[in-house]
This record gives C-alpha cells, sequence and structure tokens, in this order.
C-alpha cells in the first residue's frame, strides 16, 4: 500500500494549486474529526471537480432557522447525523443548543464519540453481541448514551452486557410508527417490553422513539401535517399508557425535516430528529410548504461542483459528475441559477447535460454548481466537504463517517 498523506503534506499541496483541493482520506486518524485548515484559501472554482460543496450563508442560516424555531416551541433538538457525518457540523450544531444527535448506526457513533460528542441517541436497533460490545465501549467513554430497543431479548442481551461492564445503559423503545421496518407495536406491547426493561437492573429506561420516516416527503402541507398528528398521537396514547402503569417517560423523540414544525407543536413531544435542514435538497423542496408548493423554509446549501468535460453533440454538453457523485434514488440534479438545461445520467463518471434554451452561455471547462436529489446519500460518496463564503474557500471538513454503515 503507498505510503499515507500527512496532514501537512497535505496542507502544503492544496496551498500550491487547484490540483490537490480534494484531499485524501489518509489525513491522520486522530485528526480525521477536524477542520483541515487551507495554508492558502481557494477559489470556488479553482477546485478539482467533482467537489461536494457547502455554501456557508445558506448552511447558518438554516441550522440557526430550526434552532430558533424549536426553542421557541419549548422542544429539544436532537439532529440527525446520518445526514451529514460530519463532526465539524455536529459541535456547530450543539454550539447553538442541540440536546444530542442522533447516529443510524454504531459505527457513526463511534466516529462522534472520538470526536468528544457527548450524548448520542443511536436510532437503530442492532441484537448482535459484537454490536452490542461496541455501544456498550461507546456509552462507557461517553456522558450520555441512549441506545433503541424493540424487543424482549434484545433488551436482555443488552443488560447482561451493561452489567458485565458495570454500567447502566440508558435505552429508548422504539415504536413501529406504520413503517414496519423497525419498532415494536404501540399500546399494551410497548407496555410489556418497558415493565420488563424497568426490572433489569443494568438498564435505565428513559423513553420513547416515534420517528416516522415514511411521512417526511409527503407531498401537500395539509396532508403532511394530518399525517403525522395522526401517527404522533398514537405514540402520546402510549405515553400516557407508560405514564399511568407508574413508568416515567422522559423522552418522546420523533419528527424530522419534513415535519418539525407539526410534530413540535404536539403536547408531549421532547425533541425533534431532524437530519437534512442543513443541507436541504431536492426531495425536500418537491414536498411543499403550508404556504407554496415549494419547501423553501431552509435554502438549498449542499451542492456539487462539476465541470463541463465534452460536447460531441450540438445540443449536448457532458459533466464530469454521474452516479458516482450524486445519489440516484430520486429525482435528477438540477443547475444552481442555470435555467433552459436538463440533466441525464451519463454513466458512472458523466451527466449528459440537454441545452435547451441556456439562461447563459455553457462552454468546455466551465463549472457550474449542482443541486442534489438526495442530501444523505450523496454526502456519503464524498470525504471532505468544500464549505465556502463568498467565493472562497478556507478548510475542509472531513465526512469523519462516511462509510460508517455498520
Amino acid at each position: 500500500m503507498p505510503n499515507p498523506v500527512s496532514r501537512r503534506t497535505f496542507l502544503g499541496a492544496a496551498a500550491g494549486g487547484a490540483a490537490a483541493s480534494v484531499a485524501p482520506r489518509s489525513v491522520d486518524a486522530a485528526e480525521r474529526h477536524l477542520p483541515v485548515r487551507l495554508e492558502k484559501p481557494l477559489r470556488v472554482e479553482s477546485l478539482s471537480t467533482p467537489a461536494l460543496l457547502i455554501d456557508l450563508a445558506a448552511f447558518e442560516s438554516n441550522l440557526a432557522k430550526m434552532a430558533e424555531s424549536l426553542k421557541a416551541r419549548g422542544v429539544g433538538l436532537r439532529p440527525h447525523a446520518k445526514t451529514h457525518k460530519c463532526p465539524v457540523i455536529a459541535h456547530k450544531q450543539f454550539e447553538l443548543g442541540a440536546i444530542g444527535i442522533c447516529c443510524a448506526k454504531v459505527s457513526e457513533a463511534e466516529v462522534m464519540t472520538d470526536a468528544g460528542i457527548n450524548d448520542i441517541l443511536i436510532t437503530s436497533p442492532v441484537v448482535t453481541k459484537e454490536k452490542i460490545d461496541r455501544v456498550i465501549a461507546c456509552a462507557k467513554r461517553i456522558g450520555h448514551l441512549q441506545m433503541v430497543v424493540d424487543n424482549t431479548k434484545t433488551a436482555q442481551d443488552f443488560n447482561d452486557a451493561a452489567a458485565a461492564a458495570g454500567i447502566v445503559l440508558s435505552v429508548i423503545i422504539d415504536l413501529d410508527t406504520g413503517t414496519r421496518r423497525t419498532g415494536i407495536a404501540h399500546g399494551e406491547p410497548a407496555l410489556g417490553l418497558g415493565q420488563l426493561i424497568a426490572k433489569l437492573p443494568a438498564l435505565k429506561f428513559e423513553g420513547l422513539q416515534a420517528y416516522a420516516g415514511q411521512i417526511m416527503h409527503v407531498k401537500g402541507y395539509e396532508k403532511r401535517k394530518a399525517r403525522s398528528e395522526e401517527t404522533i398521537a398514537k405514540a402520546v396514547d402510549t405515553r400516557a399508557l407508560f405514564e399511568k402503569n407508574g413508568l416515567e417517560v422522559a423522552v418522546l423523540s420523533g419528527g424530522g425535516t419534513g415535519t418539525f414544525d407539526v410534530d413540535s407543536n404536539i403536547e408531549g413531544i421532547t425533541d425533534i430528529q431532524a437530519g437534512s435542514y442543513p443541507f436541504m435538497d431536492l426531495q425536500y423542496r418537491a414536498i411543499g410548504d403550508s404556504n407554496s408548493d415549494v419547501y423553501d423554509y431552509f435554502d438549498p446549501s449542499l451542492f456539487v461542483l462539476s465541470t463541463a468535460i465534452s460536447k460531441p453533440v450540438e445540443q449536448l454538453i457532458t459533466f464530469d459528475a454521474g452516479y458516482k457523485s450524486f445519489s440516484t434514488d430520486a429525482m435528477n440534479p438540477e443547475f444552481r441559477n442555470v435555467t433552459g438545461v436538463v440533466y441525464h445520467w451519463g454513466g458512472d463518471e458523466h451527466g449528459m447535460v440537454q441545452l435547451k434554451e441556456p439562461s447563459q452561455p455553457i462552454a468546455l471547462g466551465d463549472k457550474f454548481e449542482l443541486m442534489v436529489p438526495h442530501c444523505d446519500p450523496t454526502v456519503n460518496l464524498y470525504d471532505y466537504y468544500h464549505p465556502y463564503r463568498e467565493g472562497m474557500v478556507h478548510e475542509l471538513w472531513p465526512i469523519a463517517a462516511r462509510g460508517r454503515s455498520q
């Protein structure tokens, strides 16, 4: 294997020109959660492409809007780090008042633990001894780790592992909100699990998770609102059942970017698990807002910079960003601030852009920002963010949990 490029070597190379503007993954592991400061700032248009960009003005506005909105409603913000996979961003969310973060996978939680994040909720169940042991190891290192469970055997296995490690593990019961993906049924089944957990000496029952991912992208605000209120009402009723039977429910966590302004108004919800709001994407813009067909309360801040590299025919021009540069589970990418063009997939490495009536000339070598269809899986394709302000990139943010799907 080739020798890794050290942080110092990379920084020197980055100062020397655009060819080094996309950093290698081999920055020292101990520093992978820290911003990589460039010795010489780079203009966005000088970056090697494809490059993942963050428009800091829009990004910071989105962070502030969500924090202020939930604070005004008296509801906590527990952002989902599965979207950004970046400790730099997680720390910024804490600075604005987040009560903790969510992680979808144990490996994401390990990265955040390494980065000094002290309050983590792992939102997906795990059942194997190997992963249970890894959760316990994380819990021993930070102030507060919560783990979801949705069945009695897993609860007992976590109790045994926590007891062996000499700790008490905080657990949240994951409710099935209708996805039939994970979770236990509302009402009596959930109560039975809660009563078991309350008797297990190495577990501490802290509450319920009611995340309804299938509702986040329901088109039409009123329809989405009605669906979410109906779904969360079942979780609120389950909470009341727990409390009627003497089990305190300190946490009822749920909601997301698509329903944050609905769920945060429901009495009993304690925190919102919004993930996409810092970035936004084309999927979210298509769902509509309370007064518009476009969901634009938050602004797009995440873009892929791509270069025009070939023009085989008059009405088509090829860009260097294809399947390996964008998620492909939704719609096609769209150009930022350019109309009269249509992006089509051109393969792993290429996007073929139809030139209908371009609002500005597009020539070989030109670089343009494209809005991403789905932010979470797009982020997972890159090693670094290039955050920029007024057209200049001053540092890179490692996507330290990129590829951590275990």
